[in-house]
């Protein structure tokens, strides 16, 4: 596997949760949640966290119905991993997120956490499950997981 902190992005409509790994990578923990007041500061907080952790990747949870269709939110997730893709020079992959929503908050009940009180916390814990999901499928077969996002054209951060 090879070395080097990962990030994952959980994006909702209102907020967006975030998780990191160690530079083993190993272990994946949650970083925080954002609230951005609009899309564009989603993006200039989602950067200032890649600025600071530095990642070598970049993952952006996107969400398919049980069915496989994507629908409203996997537009918006693509939408923002193609704006890091443009502001960055790392990797950014889209990864499947069916489900870990659900096993976040699975994870908080065992854990004695009521989930609807803990909403900004589950979009944390979401977003770590990726990274889970993201470090096994490497584990497992030598090559990152999810889909390598393209940007349109080359842009700087503002």
């Amino acid at each position: 596997m090879r070395p080097g902190v990962r990030m994952a992005f959980d994006v909702g409509t209102v907020r967006t949760g975030v998780a990191r790994t160690d530079a083993g990578p190993v272990l994946a923990v949650p970083v925080v949640t954002l609230r951005p007041a609009n899309d564009d500061d989603l993006v200039d907080q989602a950067l200032d966290l890649i600025e600071e952790y530095e990642p070598i990747e970049i993952y952006v949870g996107f969400p398919r119905h049980l069915s496989g269709a994507a629908g409203a939110s996997a537009k918006r997730a693509r939408w923002f991993a193609r704006e890091l893709a443009q502001c960055t020079s790392m990797a950014v992959r889209l990864i499947d997120e069916r489900l870990s929503t659900v096993t976040a908050e699975a994870v908080l009940r065992d854990a004695g956490r009521a989930s609807l009180h803990q909403r900004g916390v589950v979009d944390q814990v979401a977003a770590t499950v990726l990274l889970d999901q993201a470090l096994e499928t490497e584990r497992r077969t030598s090559s990152p997981a999810g889909e390598l996002v393209r940007s349109r054209r080359k842009g700087q951060r503002t």
